[in-house]
Order: C-alpha cells, then sequence, then structure tokens
C-alpha cells in the first residue's frame, strides 16, 4: 500500500487559517533586521506566512501586523510586493 506524502501547513498571521505552504506567500526577517519577500520559502530567518488574498494583505498593511510579528520595521514596499505577487498569479 502506497503511504500518502504529507503535505507541509502553515498559519496565515491574519487569518489565523492553516492552509498549504504553496498556498501563503512567506515574509522574512534575518539576523541583519532586513525584512523581504520569500518566494522560495526556505530562506533563513524569522519568517511569517500571509495567504494569497488581496485583501489579507491589505488588513496586514492597515494593521502594522507584519511590524509586530517579525519584531521590525517593514516598509511599505513589502506590501506593493506582495499586492503584486497576488495579483500576478
Amino acid at each position: 500500500m502506497a503511504k500518502k506524502k504529507k503535505i507541509p501547513e502553515r498559519k496565515c498571521v491574519m487569518t489565523n487559517e492553516m492552509k498549504p505552504k504553496k498556498e501563503l506567500i512567506r515574509i522574512v526577517r534575518n539576523k541583519e533586521g532586513e525584512v523581504f519577500v520569500d518566494e522560495t520559502g526556505k530562506k533563513n530567518g524569522r519568517g511569517a506566512y500571509l495567504s494569497k488574498n488581496k485583501s489579507v494583505i491589505e488588513q496586514a498593511r492597515k494593521t502594522n501586523a507584519l511590524n509586530k510579528i517579525l519584531n521590525a520595521e517593514v516598509s511599505p514596499t513589502i506590501y506593493d510586493e506582495l499586492e503584486a505577487l497576488v495579483e500576478g498569479e
């Protein structure tokens, strides 16, 4: 009997929903304090996941949730990049 491969799941920091990792976008703060979007999902650093949904990204921008979660200043260009990623799919 073939064993089913487990799909890795992560929690969206805004909606608290568990979703497959591929349905989320990872934002990372590295040791130097730089914050960036991690499209590979494998870069080193503290990560936070957001759903690939424009309303979720707008909510994160309004509440500055990523600033609190990543304990760093998240520039508005990060949110612009996230919105561009969602629209590009």
